[in-house]
């Protein structure tokens, strides 16, 4: 009963315009509000990675986007709702778009696997634009996605409107002798 009491407060931060996150209200510590973020904003940064056939992509090339499940990506596809579950790559993704630092351990060896066209990784994800075969060259961008207002919506069908604010992982591929070492150009990132 006492819970139920101590919860009042906390329970009228949840739905206040003004919440305090990670805050207690009582000098005992027995109830308080826990959020990671203390809001959500309508802008993000996200990173998208493409594939192309292409294995020397020049500005002509034909860039086709992987597709993640929770994340940001085709503009045109309404943002889904997983609670209650965790999509833990589009999760890492998401914070990649915070800091490339974040993602410096794991994105390289994420693109690796998608020049395999590895199954594991593959189910991950909700569209693998290269079915038959992987591709030969993989790049990441990022990108400034914000939503669109409703008179925008109406006119394009357009979730989120997005712009290339700068290339995130450069091209890379898998050298042909040694099948698993990335490769961009001729170099080795």
């Amino acid at each position: 009963m006492l819970v139920v009491v101590l919860s009042y407060w906390p329970a009228r931060n949840l739905i206040s315009r003004r919440q305090r996150m990670n805050a207690s209200f009582n000098p005992l510590h027995l109830v308080n509000s826990y959020g990671a973020f203390g809001s959500i904003t309508k802008v993000r940064y996200e990173v998208v990675i493409e594939g192309t056939e292409d294995p020397d992509p020049g500005p002509g090339s034909a860039w086709r986007e992987y597709e993640f499940k929770g994340k940001p990506g085709d503009p045109r596809r309404r943002p889904p709702q997983f609670a209650p579950y965790h999509l833990r790559l589009d999760w890492l993704m998401w914070f990649a778009g915070l800091s490339s630092l974040y993602a410096e351990p794991w994105i390289v060896p994420l693109a690796e696997r998608l020049l395999e066209n590895d199954r594991a990784i593959l189910r991950l994800l909700r569209h693998n634009p290269f079915p038959g075969a992987p591709p030969a060259v993989v790049r990441a961008r990022l990108y400034r996605y914000r939503f669109t207002t409703w008179q925008e919506r109406r006119e394009t069908g357009r979730w989120w409107d997005r712009t290339l604010v700068r290339e995130y992982l450069p091209p890379l591929g898998l050298r042909p002798t040694a099948g698993a070492t990335p490769t961009s150009g001729a170099t080795t990132p």
